[in-house]
């Protein structure tokens, strides 16, 4: 809500033939809300670790699962180190509005990512209760307090409000494409509630609900907060607009204790996204490993705690390296989160793309597949495949190496898999099988007898 609407603004992405924010969202919003009915039906049946890595290894195979779950954890990663970022950034800015001296502000932004990456490692060590608690804790309060400053900043500044640019567009369809990958990025983790099937009370129930509300609830909420910074963004001065801290800069014109209680608020929520996306990341790199598909330390999980601690922390050192070396490096960092979350959203509409497609075939494996069920699929996937291929022209014809990257990351899963076909084709074939209705699934853990 804070931050994606800014990079998708024409200022930091586009120059001045930026797409309109409402329409982004919105296309953003529907393609969404149909991968989750695409979803919902998987996690009904389902109850997985791993998400849609395992959704796919029921529907297309093993040898595509594979694919997916790279493209997922890709995903899941590059957010994380995006959000990490993101919290160094905006606390660093935080100290900035209320007048606090730093003596070096890249030094203290690193110590605040390796802060922030420590904590986040010992609650998703520490039980995903708690860490899912904290995570919906630090959403709520920052959403709250953006809404709240929002109403504050339009109620002072009410007669320069002009709606009608809201939904004006020059209707340039270039940028079109790319401005939806990123603004998908407001919604990636969606989803992320399907790899928490092992462990969550009533999963058939909890789980599917989840996959199907959090995307309308997050599109109402960024279709608000896209019209609200779209009017604030276009009438403030390009160095506002171009800023990496673009709100907190526009609020601390008017009060700096304002733009501080912002600032906190958004770093609150990176930090909290940063807990979900690794969580997720984890569990699916926890099933590899216990399939044997990938090594098997990601596969143990913690004495006491039973959560997957071996992913964790193989995990948890990746993605802070690149924040802090976007940092040390002086690289500019709205556009390193422009690459970061374009990179990420690419990742989760590769997986998005592959585990739609799967519905219907696992469905059909149950024999519970239908005619509405095999067109909402090829719907579904068509969509995903004309946003993902036409940013991908776009992305080429512009000389971005963000689709080179990821396409390297594609063919690597390829040939992974190929090799474990050809010379491990025992751990091939185990894809998925960790991944299994449970009695406890069925029946609460109550016995049957």
């Amino acid at each position: 809500m804070s931050v994606i609407p800014a990079l998708v603004f024409p200022g930091l992405v586009f120059g001045s033939n930026g797409p309109n924010l409402v329409l982004t969202f919105s296309v953003a919003m529907a393609v969404m809300v149909l991968v989750s009915f695409c979803l919902r039906p998987m996690a009904k049946r389902m109850a997985a670790v791993s998400g849609l890595y395992s959704y796919t290894a029921k529907g297309l195979g093993q040898r595509t699962a594979i694919t997916a779950g790279w493209s997922a954890m890709f995903g899941y990663g590059l957010v994380a180190m995006a959000s990490l970022l993101l919290v160094g950034v905006y606390v660093v800015q935080m100290f900035v509005s209320l007048g606090v001296p730093l003596a070096d502000p890249k030094v203290s932004a690193v110590l605040v990512i390796l802060a922030a990456a420590g904590a986040a490692c010992f609650l998703m060590v520490r039980g995903i209760r708690i860490s899912a608690w904290f995570t919906l804790l630090m959403e709520s309060i920052s959403i709250g307090v953006l809404a709240v400053l929002m109403i504050i900043f339009f109620a002072f500044n009410a007669p320069k409000v002009n709606l009608g640019s809201v939904f004006a567009w020059d209707g340039n369809f270039d940028s079109l494409p790319i401005g939806i990958v990123v603004a998908v990025s407001a919604f990636v983790g969606f989803e992320s509630p399907t790899t928490l099937g092992g462990e969550a009370h009533r999963p058939f129930v909890s789980v599917p609900r989840a996959i199907t509300w959090t995307p309308v609830l997050m599109g109402v909420l960024c279709l608000l907060a896209v019209a609200a910074q779209d009017v604030a963004l276009k009438e403030a001065p390009l160095n506002i607009a171009a800023s990496p801290t673009p709100l907190s800069d526009l609020f601390s014109q008017t009060s700096p204790a304002f733009a501080a209680v912002l600032d906190l608020g958004i770093a609150a929520s990176w930090f909290a996204c940063a807990i979900a996306s690794v969580n997720a990341l984890a569990r699916i790199f926890f099933c590899m490993g216990r399939e044997g598909v990938a090594p098997r330390i990601v596969g143990r999980t913690h004495p006491a705690f039973r959560t997957p601690s071996g992913a964790i922390m193989v995990i948890m050192p990746i993605v802070a390296i690149v924040p802090i070396a976007v940092i040390i490096s002086g690289a500019s960092p709205e556009r390193a989160l422009v690459n970061l979350l374009t990179l990420g959203a690419y990742g989760y509409l590769g997986s998005y793309i592959l585990a739609s497609a799967s519905m219907p075939f696992f469905l059909r494996r149950i024999g519970e597949d239908t005619h509405a069920s095999w067109v909402l699929g090829a719907a579904t996937t068509l969509a995903l495949g004309v946003v993902f291929w036409t940013a991908t022209e776009v992305s080429v014809r512009t000389g971005n190496l963000q689709t080179v990257v990821y396409g390297g990351l594609l063919v690597a899963s390829v040939i992974y898999a190929r090799f474990l076909q050809l010379r491990l084709p025992k751990r091939l074939a185990s894809v998925g099988i960790y991944d299994e209705t449970r009695e406890l699934d069925l029946f609460h853990g109550r016995p049957t007898s």
